[in-house]
């Protein structure tokens, strides 16, 4: 172990330069074709399969097997894109654990289900790497329909748009297309630039352009788009983040996850991100573990993930917590930040204990901190917005929000999971009324 991930403070290079490629190498190798052969002939080609209803995006996923099991990977791909136009990133975010793979036949009765997630990457992969785009445009519909947020549900809505013909024109805040998928993912899970080669795929279908530099209330306005286009998709995100409210927060050291991983996942030299001696991170879902995870492959001494309930009640999977753990992240449970101590910099964050009601015990906890990152849930942010349910857009089944003319979908809008292939498939659904609307 390099002598620097000792010393305190916040500093790049605590690991010797060779040890970060493996670090952040990919966390699940993709199957060689006699693997992904052999994971196929496992599957039971259930009729009615479950795991079919488990998935969010209604994948074939039986269907898609077969055809891998008879050496026509390309076809499965094909199933899976034409449910699924992101198939290949799902394959390696989705927490298939505790969608498709949880409903498997195989793990009811064994324990171990169907590789689904890695076969379906398999398959996908081997579409993308030849550089062909399995579906061709329909004949021009003459009508233009405008896409706010290149994030899954923008892409996957915008994807669906061009390929029945519209065009379609896509306004981004970002320099980068991808959202989520592209800025706050960890970098191990989708590394080699998969996300923006993912998307440059995507849009060989033709037909959609990307605005860049562009929101609502920054280059466009709501009321302009309506005049402007014959429908309007709104795939915003939540780019706001909660406040812990506790005192102290705003002392140095104190930041955002997702600004974290987004700063690695942009990085061209994971090296040189500066990360704590002592880390802790506040948080119960997929963002507190990417962000903990990555904290110690970056050469964190001690790193602690708090959440304010117990570890049944995180949004994280069992296999993300395993993860974390496998990786030395100690997880507190139970504890809400009340105090953040140090004199300009943060030096230690204070914790009380609190009951399964979430009431105070009055027992407290101080862990030495030097960096801590708020993964508390993220906000929705924009102006000018259709009407709210909660704090977030309020759609229907169809995505049709109050304000005609304007859908929405993905993190912004109600009811679903926060979830890329939750995202995907309202884009999709969306964009099929938006079709029949304006058509």
């Amino acid at each position: 172990m390099s002598s620097d991930v000792f010393q305190p403070g916040v500093k790049a290079g605590r690991l010797p330069a060779a040890e970060y490629e493996a670090q952040f190498s990919d966390l699940h190798p993709a199957l060689a074709p006699h693997e992904a052969v052999v994971a196929a002939d496992r599957c039971y080609f259930c009729h009615d399969a479950p795991c079919i209803t488990a998935c969010p995006t209604d994948i074939d996923i039986p269907l898609f097997i077969r055809q891998i099991a008879t050496g026509t990977p390309d076809a499965a791909a094909k199933t899976i894109l034409s449910q699924n136009i992101m198939g290949g990133m799902c394959a390696r975010v989705c927490p298939t654990e505790t969608l498709c793979e949880e409903a498997c036949v195989r793990e009811l009765a064994e324990g171990k289900p169907v590789l689904i997630g890695q076969l379906q990457r398999y398959a996908t992969d081997h579409l993308q790497a030849q550089g062909v785009h399995p579906f061709e445009r329909a004949a021009s519909s003459g009508k233009k329909v405008a896409v706010v947020g290149a994030g899954p549900a923008g892409l996957a809505c915008a994807h669906r748009l061009a390929m029945l013909g519209h065009d379609v024109v896509i306004h981004d805040a970002r320099p980068k297309p991808g959202g989520l998928n592209e800025y706050g993912i960890a970098a191990y899970k989708t590394p080699d630039g998969f996300a923006q080669a993912e998307v440059d795929w995507l849009l060989k279908i033709g037909g959609i352009e990307i605005r860049h530099g562009e929101a609502l209330g920054n280059g466009v306005t709501l009321e302009g788009l309506r005049e402007t286009y014959d429908a309007v998709f709104l795939g915003i995100g939540l780019a706001g983040v909660n406040a812990l409210g506790a005192t102290g927060e705003d002392k140095e050291g104190v930041r955002d996850a997702v600004d974290f991983i987004a700063d690695l996942r942009q990085a061209s030299d994971v090296a040189q991100i500066p990360i704590g001696r002592d880390v802790v991170v506040i948080g119960g879902g997929m963002t507190a573990v990417d962000a903990a995870v990555q904290a110690k492959l970056l050469g964190a001494l001690n790193v602690t993930l708090v959440y304010r309930r117990g570890r049944d009640r995180m949004n994280a999977s069992v296999f993300e917590q395993d993860l974390a753990a496998s990786k030395g992240v100690r997880i507190v449970t139970h504890a809400v930040p009340v105090a953040v101590h140090g004199n300009g910099a943060v030096r230690e964050i204070e914790f009380e204990y609190v009951d399964d009601a979430m009431k105070g015990t009055g027992q407290m906890l101080k862990l030495v901190a030097d960096q801590v990152f708020k993964a508390i849930g993220q906000t929705l942010e924009g102006e000018e917005l259709p009407t709210l349910e909660g704090r977030k857009i309020k759609v229907d089944a169809n995505g049709r929000t109050s304000v005609d003319k304007v859908w929405a979908g993905g993190d912004c809008a109600s009811g679903g999971d926060d979830l890329t292939v939750t995202a995907v498939a309202e884009g999709r659904d969306a964009a099929e009324d938006i079709h029949a609307k304006i058509c």
